[in-house]
């Protein structure tokens, strides 16, 4: 499954006001794993930024002047989520924002849902921890997600920021380490132990029924904690 965490900079709070897109941010989730792809781009809105804004991720309009605008990168960017599960905090804001920009170029594919699901990562937030504070700093904390480069918003450090938290919010691992080429090849080489063919069988001892309920009910706590996600009910699924 692919997935694409995104966010993005704008001018101000509202497409309606004539407020634009200044940065978008993409990172790419392959089978809930980072593959390194990402999509990154500066645009120029033709228009001042609020004050407000400007203080939240420091883009001023000097910076922007010499950067595309967006019909300039549409095509690549398009190209670089269409088909795949688009995944955005606070969703509603940023599909305004880029359908607001398809809008104004005429695009004639339709707005990005059409092209795209979406997962909103605040309300699935808000679902697993009713009543808390989900905003992306909060969810970094309670995951133990390092935002320490996070003194100003930008589009792609909160999307790399968000991938992390996504998938430890859905019970996932993000990158399976075996070890470097020098430690898996001292391990081929290290002295194998061979055991006497004539010792005796090994005692196999089955678990109780308590057993077996305690191990049942730890995977069902797990499946709720990742939204139907346990890879060993799956497992036991399939085999029945």
């Amino acid at each position: 499954m692919r997935q694409i965490v995104l966010d993005t900079e704008t001018t101000g709070l509202d497409p309606v006001q004539g407020h634009r897109v200044i940065e978008i941010g993409c990172v790419e989730i392959d089978n809930r794993r980072l593959t390194g792809r990402h999509f990154h781009c500066y645009l120029n809105p033709d228009r001042d930024i609020d004050e407000g804004a400007l203080e939240v991720h420091g883009l001023t309009a000097e910076f922007l002047a010499d950067k595309p605008r967006f019909p300039q990168i549409a095509e690549e960017f398009f190209e670089f989520i269409k088909g795949c599960e688009l995944v955005i905090h606070n969703a509603p804001f940023d599909l305004a924002f880029l359908n607001n920009e398809l809008e104004l170029m005429n695009f004639s594919s339709g707005s990005l849902e059409q092209h795209c699901s979406v997962i909103d990562s605040l309300v699935l937030a808000r679902h697993k921890h009713p009543g808390q504070r989900n905003s992306l700093d909060a969810l970094c904390k309670r995951y133990e997600v390092d935002n320490s480069q996070r003194d100003l918003h930008g589009a792609l450090l909160d999307a790399e920021i968000l991938a992390d938290v996504y998938l430890a919010m859905t019970g996932g691992q993000t990158r399976l380490q075996l070890g470097t080429d020098e430690q898996l090849a001292s391990v081929s080489a290290a002295k194998v132990r061979m055991f006497d063919s004539k010792r005796p069988a090994l005692k196999v001892i089955n678990a109780s029924g308590e057993e077996e309920s305690a191990h049942r009910k730890r995977l069902e706590a797990i499946a709720k904690e990742s939204g139907d996600n346990c890879v060993w009910l799956r497992i036991e699924q399939s085999d029945t």
